[in-house]
This record gives structure tokens, sequence and C-alpha cells, in this order.
């Protein structure tokens, strides 16, 4: 099997000749502090290891021109509309026909980051504009629900200009929502506020046939779980969590073959010893890989925290034990 092939079996609770491995966004800056402990100056970690390659389209989801002082008014959302133009220039990749073009017959995984989740979509870049979206939230929220609801229409015209030339195998959508204790806005107005601006996007979606549709979550967003699943999003991928609230094998049991998992290692044992990274892999991922619908991976970026030894154990270990 190709990459594709196997990514698309899994996720499908077929029966692939293993599960994918994707890397875990290792960066130079690891490397240079890899090679003082002994990795070859030439070595090339997806050569080392069995890896599927990914690769995400990542179009442009900012207003443009980008606010100096994002709106606070009902007033203020033609301005919204006016730079949220899903066919405007500059929104797809650069080179677009000519990816286009490599993609036809590809045999790797290809996925679209479409949204960026209620904070980032509303401005949230600082404590200041934290601060007023959640009076905003209180004070006026139709005008919170009008601003999602531009932001989705938006993400579903780029949805619909980039799905008209290539398929893809998933969709991503990021939402960095909450901290270690839990969402920062409660289940009944996530689903009123976000969930429900997303429709435009899904039916899109839903149009072509995209099979994957991923929640991209960070920290703790547990009770998030059912609404999203009620909404049609069918796959989690929890990055850096509260490992106690977002244990997948807790998750598996609770909702089952509904939710496809991509993740759950937490990446922290990582940075102890040989013995915690063993129990983390060996009491994890076989009782997921065999219930199927899981790709095994760390829960975040590998930091240069992350020695050398533990990480080449690690994937050494994750090889043995999804071939067993």
């Amino acid at each position: 099997m190709n990459s594709r092939e196997r990514f698309l079996e899994t996720m499908r609770y077929g029966k692939p000749d293993r599960v994918p491995y994707f890397e875990e966004g290792i960066r130079r800056e690891v490397l240079r502090v890899w090679r003082k402990q002994g990795l070859p100056k030439d070595a090339d970690i997806s050569q080392m290891f069995p890896s599927d390659h990914r690769e995400v389209i990542v179009g442009d989801l900012e207003p443009s021109p980008k606010f100096n002082k994002w709106p606070t008014s009902r007033s203020d959302l033609k301005e919204l509309f006016r730079r949220l133009i899903p066919y405007g220039r500059g929104r797809l990749p650069r080179g677009w026909a000519k990816r286009v073009r490599g993609w036809k017959n590809r045999d790797h995984v290809l996925m679209l980051r479409i949204h960026r989740g209620f904070f980032l979509s509303m401005g949230v870049y600082d404590w200041n504009r934290f601060s007023e979206l959640m009076d905003l939230l209180v004070d006026d929220p139709d005008f919170v629900r009008e601003a999602m609801a531009i932001q989705g229409e938006f993400a579903a015209g780029l949805a619909e200009r980039v799905l008209k030339d290539v398929a893809v195998d998933a969709v991503l959508f990021s939402e960095p929502i909450g901290g270690n204790y839990g969402p920062l806005i409660s289940p009944q107005m996530y689903e009123d506020m976000v969930l429900r601006s997303y429709e435009p996007v899904l039916s899109v979606l839903a149009e072509y046939g995209v099979e994957n549709i991923v929640f991209v979550t960070y920290a703790n967003a547990r009770v998030l779980v059912p609404s999203i699943l009620k909404w049609g999003f069918n796959c989690l991928w929890a990055c850096e969590v509260n490992v106690e609230a977002m244990d997948y094998r807790d998750l598996r049991r609770e909702f089952g073959r509904e939710l496809r998992l991509i993740g759950g290692i937490d990446l922290d044992t990582l940075r102890r010893d040989k013995e915690a990274i063993r129990r983390e892999v060996e009491e994890k991922v076989p009782p997921l890989i065999a219930e199927g619908g899981y790709v095994p991976l760390a829960d975040g970026r590998v930091r240069a925290d992350v020695p050398l030894e533990n990480y080449v154990y690690y994937r050494k270990l994750l090889e043995q034990v999804t071939k067993q």
C-alpha cells in the first residue's frame, strides 16, 4: 500500500498493511541538538524510520488586508465581509495550478486546513482582544454569531474552490479553545456560536465526499466531543493535551467507532526515560490499533528537550508494537 491508501484504509476501519506513521514536526533546531548527541550530520529522520508523507494545503485564512483593530460591533461586519473574499488573489498557495497537476496521481496523504477555530477567527492574538471578545459574548452575542457566520461562509467558499480542483483525504479544523481544565466557553455556547457557523463548510465537504473531518484541538476539550460528533466531525486530533481528561482509550470506550483518532501518545513521556515510554506505547497503542480508525502519533511537536536516544527508542518501539 502507498501512504494515501494506508491512511484511508485505516480511517475506514479496514485492513491496512500497517498503520500510518506521521513525522512529529521535527524542526532544524532539534536536529542541531541531536547532532551533538550523536545523530550523523547527513541523517534524514524520515529515512531512518518508516514514515508516511503527509502534505497540508494551507490557504490564507486571514482578512485581507489585516485589521489593525478587529471589529467590535455589527456596523463593522460589512468590512469584515469585504476582507474575507474566498476568491481573492493570494488565498491559495503559490503555484496552485502546478500543484494541482502534481496531486492528480499522488500516493501521499493530502489534507486541507480550512478553519482556525473560534478565537483566531475572532482576532484573538493578545490579551486585550481576548478580554474584549469575552465581553462581546455577554453584551452582544448576535455580533459574535454574525461574525462567525461570515467566517463560515468564507471557509465554505474557499473549501469549494480547493475541492473543485483536487480531492483531499482529510479536512482540518483547528480549535485552540481551552486550557487544562476545559474549554473557555461552554458546550452550549460553542454549538450556538461556533459549530452552527460551520454548517456551510460541512455542507461543501459532504457535497464533495470528503471522508475525514478532523477536529484538531489542544489541552482539554473533552466536553466538546459529543457536540462535534453531533455536528458532523468524525475524527479527533488532540495536541498537547491534559492526558487524564483526553486519554484516547477512554474516548474510544465512550464514543466507539464513531470517533476516529490521530495522536494520543503523551509527548511528556519522551522527555523522561525508556520505561515511561515503554508503558505509554505498549499500554495505549496496541488496543487502539486493534479496534481500527487510529493513527498513533505523539500529541505534540517534538522539541529539543526530547533526547535523541529517547526518540529513537520510541520510534523503534512504535514500529515493533504496531507489527505484532
